[in-house]
């Protein structure tokens, strides 16, 4: 299979960039798999996890929490408002951060300390989600 340019790069750092066989995203409308010559697209990305295999053929799975895609003439990038390797996501540790998550939305004083609340309740039920898969 042909290879491609990848990268996939958050706010704090560069978390992939390389040559790659497919790449499958998490697009604004469904899951996409990019592989080399793909048609040029942008879109935005939903919570979800991204699925790169290699060149060599190896296989990984990060989580995205939006962002952007590009693919074009040079290749794939991804920009994540926030990634995380799933190896690197501890279950019993995010179960923990749930609950006290949800205490904090049921203890908010006010709309705003409520939203912010369960704003965090629902990214850490999305980062949940992504170790299921």
């Amino acid at each position: 299979m042909a290879a491609f340019h990848f990268e996939l790069v958050s706010p704090e750092r560069v978390l992939f960039s390389g040559d790659v066989e497919s790449v499958v995203a998490p697009g604004a409308d469904g899951d996409m798999t990019i592989l080399k010559d793909h048609a040029p697209l942008m879109t935005t990305l939903r919570p979800g996890v991204v699925s790169v295999t290699d060149a060599s053929g190896k296989s990984s799975k990060l989580f995205v929490r939006g962002g952007f895609a590009d693919v074009n003439a040079k290749g794939f990038i991804l920009l994540a408002e926030q990634a995380l390797p799933l190896d690197q996501l501890d279950a019993a540790a995010i179960d923990r951060e749930i609950r006290n998550a949800s205490e904090d939305v049921a203890d908010a004083k006010d709309g705003e300390a409520k939203r912010r609340a369960q704003e965090k309740l629902d990214q850490l039920s999305e980062l949940k989600a992504a170790l299921r898969i």
